[in-house]
């Protein structure tokens, strides 16, 4: 009797979002599988799927050849074929998808929550992107990558409209980028982890300043209202202060404004309060075990709050690793988990922990955020090496 009354045709709630996150959609161009021709489901020779519409644009118009975007294995576009376990996925949850008012399409029914729009990037523009920044005068997006060109600019519509930064083992090179900002005069701030260095090229891509020798493996990187440069040091434990004649390219000084930090990686300033975000990365016993905490300070360096991997447990359902953090418009805390995934705001550093999601779903490897300001969320999700970009769906 139990097993016929739960065995009925409602198909869980969490079955149909992991279907629609993971399996119904196309990675290249980011949207939902169906059964119209352009949104068919397609298999590659190598086993994996894009829809048609991918298929068609990747393929050479005359001879028909393609590259497969994820792992570069040829084949024709004429040798594809349907994906039927895709196409009956879709049968399958095709009804409870469009019935639930909770459907993964929608926005969350979470106050403060907010539904993807748009995505751009994708395998091929970006490889394994590790930071995100936004020019506060052009509103461009700024993406560091594992590419050739280690830096990308985008316009505001996703449209790759410069790169630079070549992949390589000179000084004006980036070796492997970790985080990048962009300051008030539109300079392009990226710490290098290959040569533990600061590189500050124009938004042209004129290499300006190289900043070696100084720490022991500069992370994470953001522009203050003042025009300084904010610095962690995983390796050194610390928190630093950069003042650099831009246009000269000189570095006028340093300041270390925290030190005993425990590998502190992001770093984020609030424009609103002057407060100062860092993301640590503590020591964590047991095999596979991983602990985060996010420090907030006053403009005065004075610690004001601060939550850990263990203290947000005690609030929120599913364990939250933080992997980046920024402040909202309001000088809220939010940060991106890894484990969720998802995008999770903290509440303003005084009342610590006012945990409230703001994304639950549609993520994959979140490890950058920053608002726009319009109050669009962009988030970088190095899984699907794209940039995704959330607004609220009302007012």
């Amino acid at each position: 009797m139990g097993e016929e009354a739960s065995g009925g045709g409602e198909t869980p709630p969490g079955l149909v979002r992991e279907a629609e996150i993971s399996l119904l959609e196309c990675k290249v161009c980011f949207e939902r599988f169906g059964h119209s021709q352009q949104r068919r489901p397609r298999n590659l020779a190598c086993g994996h799927v894009v829809c048609l519409a991918c298929v068609a644009a990747l393929a050479h118009p005359r001879t028909l050849a393609l590259e497969c975007p994820f792992c570069r294995r040829a084949c024709r576009a004429c040798d594809t074929s349907d994906c039927l376990p895709v196409l009956h996925l879709l049968e399958l949850l095709g009804s409870t998808l469009h019935r639930s008012p909770a459907a993964p399409c929608a926005a969350p029914c979470i106050p403060g929550a907010l539904s993807c729009h748009h995505a751009f990037g994708g395998w091929g523009t970006l490889v394994n992107p590790t930071g995100l920044a936004l020019c506060p005068k052009t509103g461009r997006v700024v993406v560091v990558h594992d590419g050739k060109r280690r830096v990308k600019i985008f316009d505001s519509g996703g449209g790759c409209v410069h790169q630079f930064g070549e992949k390589g083992d000179a000084a004006r090179d980036i070796r492997y980028p970790l985080d990048v900002t962009v300051t008030n005069d539109c300079h392009v701030v990226v710490t290098d982890a290959g040569d533990r260095s600061i590189k500050v090229f124009d938004f042209f891509g004129q290499i300006k300043l190289v900043i070696g020798g100084q720490f022991s493996l500069p992370w994470g990187v953001e522009t203050t209202p003042q025009n300084g440069v904010l610095v962690t040091d995983a390796e050194g434990g610390s928190l630093h202060l950069l003042e650099v004649d831009f246009l000269e390219g000189a570095l006028q000084r340093t300041e270390r404004l925290q030190a005993h930090l425990s590998s502190p990686r992001g770093v984020a300033v609030s424009w609103l309060t002057g407060a100062v975000a860092v993301l640590e990365h503590p020591s964590a016993l047991g095999p596979g075990a991983c602990s985060t905490r996010v420090k907030v300070f006053s403009s005065s360096m004075q610690l004001i709050g601060q939550v850990d991997t263990f203290g947000l447990s005690l609030f929120f359902p599913s364990r939250v690793t933080a992997s980046a953090v920024t402040f909202d418009h309001q000088g809220n805390v939010v940060v991106t988990d890894t484990s969720g995934p998802a995008i999770l705001c903290l509440g303003k550093p005084e009342e610590f922990p006012g945990l409230k999601p703001m994304v639950t779903q549609g993520l994959s490897h979140p490890v950058a955020l920053t608002f726009t300001k319009e109050n669009s969320l962009l988030v970088l999700d190095t899984a699907s090496h794209s940039v995704k970009v959330y607004k609220a769906d009302w007012g």
